[in-house]
């Protein structure tokens, strides 16, 4: 028997020994970060430009012609039946928009009685610009929640008065309750799981850490990165769920070492070695579909992905630092009550789930076919699945912003709430020729101007399209406007037209996603597959592993488009926030490795050491499918959680990742892989031998390690 110690076993082995040491940099770290990152503040930005566009064209254009544009909005719309031209309605509105104008927050406010086209042609709608003092990334939701406090004293008495934009809708979200709910549901499973309000507390504690950590660094980072403000919510959602699971695997391994008979010290060793090493695969794996999205080139979400890959990082190093010195520290309580559970249970460890593996493997053809079937049935809403950004239109009917939304449609269109703008580079009389042809267009209500800006022989033209921001029609409008009719009018009248607005840049990032979609997948699908293809020495299961993520990835992508594309179960329909599949994608198919990882890795333990493929398929789920399916359990509540938060786009994201792990956990590794297994028997485990020979050596289960000297074993009992 080797002597050969891994560098896990190592590992574990200092952390235990200076136990107070790793409490006490970890503690230092949390408390370290924390404070400078409260003390110097972040500078969060949501940054979606797209450099080569040509909607960002245009805002550059506009913003270098007068930088007053590029300032933070506020829009008040007010309605009353009897006409806001009233003798008891007017004054009222006049006054309430000088007090907003009062605030110091606020630089300058329209008046809708004297600007052109503020007024409803019925006369009982109408809308203020508010223009702000600070740029969009810098505007602090408290001066905005002022404004609407300010504005809305007015309402009432005939009065209703409402209040919109991106200003408005990022101050309605702030806040949320959705980490505590995750952190409370996750300590319900765990207590009873593991028998004590201790032992099922590590995990926890281990993630809590790791996540505090994580977002105090990136919070500093943001100082000098683009790191878009979405990024600390996101962090959290999936440190937390990422990081309870890893603990969960390397203390559970951790008990089963206790339970067959060796001391605390020689079980945490153990543990290190072999889910520890599962845990920095899989992390690894994680954090290289993260950095994929770099391939994306667009800045926040490059932010995004460096600040959830830190987190990722953090709670790998935490798992395999800070557990084994919790354990070292309350490790007697701990195993007392991990013997004593066990000795109340009266089933054998892992019966249940060496039965169901036998009855998968008796009719594998049968539960593949059928778990398929279902998996595709769910992924085929997908196809469907339309990219975007979520407007005030996909709010909460009783929100502020959603009222002044409906209002001005009721007003003056759908079109209202998201004009398009278009540059027309060319003198007033080809500037009205076009604006002639754009009224003529099939999809446009009514245009306004040319405008000239301050830049000679330029002028805007307000495009109001007869269907909402976030409606498909608008985007085949955009794209019909810029393919055809304006390509068109340049040629008949001259000059040069080009597109922008929130609304075209909106569909010019989705489409740019789309587009880079297809590589990021490739890249890594191919990386993944190379490195499973390494540590389990077989082609045919990285292949395996790769076509069953992209199963539940499109079953996840599926159930999020029936749900919010198509307003399902109350949501409000909408398009599927266009920056969340790469996202998606990246965190699910690290985390699908993770489960394959383990599940695996023991199945190739019992291959290697019986070279049975039925009895390495069994026994590989019997040590695993209990510890699978509450990790998995755990990380639905935690993603569940978010589907409680106030932002649209984390409530999509919970739902996606919570369905993923689902779907993962119970029907493709509990299932699926089973069968497939059984249907490929001893050619699992094939790889041609030149391909051996190139490819590193990746132990997972280091078959050298030391097991205890016979002094360090206890009676089991």
């Amino acid at each position: 028997m080797s002597t050969q110690r891994g560098r896990f076993v190592r590992l574990a082995a200092w952390s235990q020994r200076h136990h107070w040491w790793a409490l006490a940099m970890w503690a230092i770290a949390l408390v370290a970060v924390t404070a400078a990152s409260v003390s110097i503040g972040n500078d969060y930005r949501d940054e979606n430009t797209l450099p080569g566009t040509e909607s960002q064209a245009v805002a550059d254009a506009l913003e270098s012609q007068n930088p007053r544009e590029s300032a933070d909005t506020v829009q008040i719309v007010m309605h009353a039946d009897d006409g806001l031209a009233s003798s008891q309605i007017r004054p009222r509105v006049t006054t309430m928009l000088a007090d907003v104008d009062a605030l110091t927050q606020v630089s300058e406010v329209s008046d809708p009685y004297t600007a052109d086209g503020a007024v409803s042609p019925d006369g009982t709608i109408a809308f203020a610009d508010v223009r702000l003092d600070t740029e969009p990334s810098e505007t602090d939701p408290t001066d905005v929640r002022t404004i609407i406090d300010t504005a809305q004293e007015a309402d009432g008495d005939g009065l209703q008065v409402e209040l919109g934009g991106d200003a408005v809708r990022n101050a309605s979200e702030s806040g949320g309750a959705a980490e505590g709910l995750g952190i409370l549901a996750a300590l319900i499973i765990l207590i009873p799981l593991f028998g004590s309000l201790l032992a099922g507390s590590l995990p926890v504690i281990v993630a809590i850490f790791a996540v505090g950590t994580s977002v105090g660094i990136i919070a500093l980072a943001s100082q000098a990165a683009t790191i878009p403000s979405y990024a600390a919510p996101m962090m959290m959602l999936v440190g937390l769920g990422v990081g309870i699971d890893y603990a969960l695997l390397v203390f559970s391994r951790y008990r089963s070492e206790l339970l067959h008979g060796f001391t605390r010290a020689a079980a945490a060793r153990t543990a290190l070695d072999t889910a520890g090493r599962s845990v920095l695969f899989a992390g690894c794996t994680v954090i290289v579909a993260l950095l994929g999205l770099l391939l994306i080139g667009m800045g926040a979400i490059q932010g995004l992905a460096l600040a959830v890959a830190l987190t990722v990082l953090m709670t790998m190093v935490a798992s395999i630092t800070l557990l084994p010195a919790l354990l070292t520290l309350f490790g007697r309580r701990i195993e007392k009550s991990v013997r004593k559970r066990a000795a109340k249970s009266k089933r054998a460890p892992g019966s249940g789930w060496r039965s169901l593996a036998a009855a998968v493997q008796r009719r594998p053809v049968a539960a593949l076919v059928v778990s398929v079937a279902g998996l595709i049935a769910l992924a085929l809403p997908a196809l469907d699945m339309r990219l975007g950004f979520a407007d005030a239109g996909t709010d909460a009917p009783d929100s502020t912003s959603r009222q002044a939304y409906d209002l001005l449609a009721d007003g003056f269109g759908d079109g209202a709430n998201g004009p398009l703008i278009v540059l027309a580079e060319a003198d007033q009389r080809a500037a009205g020729a076009a604006a002639e042809t754009l009224r003529t267009t099939d999809g446009v209500e009514r245009v306004a101007g040319p405008i000239p800006t301050d830049e000679q022989g330029a002028s805007t033209l307000l495009v109001f399209p007869d269907s909402g921001p976030a409606d498909q029609a608008t985007t085949d409008l955009v794209h019909t406007l810029r393919d055809d009719v304006l390509p068109r009018v340049s040629d008949d009248a001259g000059g040069t037209y080009r597109i922008g607005g929130s609304t075209p840049a909106a569909i010019d990032f989705a489409d740019a996603v789309g587009e880079r979609l297809p590589w990021f997948i490739a890249a890594v699908v191919a990386v993944s597959a190379v490195l499973l293809t390494a540590v389990f020495r077989s082609v045919l299961i990285p292949l395996k592993a790769a076509a069953l993520n992209l199963l539940s990835i499109g079953a996840a992508l599926g159930v999020m488009t029936y749900v919010f594309g198509d307003g399902h179960f109350g949501a409000q329909p909408g398009p599927i926030e266009a920056y969340l599949p790469v996202i998606m994608f990246a965190v699910v198919f690290g985390l699908s490795m993770d489960y394959e990882v383990f599940l695996v890795s023991r199945m190739h333990e019992e291959w290697r050491r019986t070279r049975d493929a039925v009895h390495s398929v069994r026994e590989g789920l019997a040590a695993t499918g209990g510890v699978i399916t509450a990790a998995a359990a755990i990380m639905i509540v935690v993603f569940g959680a978010f589907i409680a938060s106030p932002s649209r786009m984390l409530q999509q994201m919970g739902l996606g990742l919570a369905v993923v792990v689902l779907l993962d956990a119970l029907v493709i590794r509990c299932l699926i892989v089973p069968a497939v297994m059984r249907l490929l028997g001893r050619s699992a485990w094939w790889l041609p031998r030149w391909l051996d020979r190139a490819l590193p050596t990746v132990e997972l289960e280091n078959p050298e390690r030391v097991e205890p000297p016979a002094p360090e074993r206890v009676p089991a009992g």
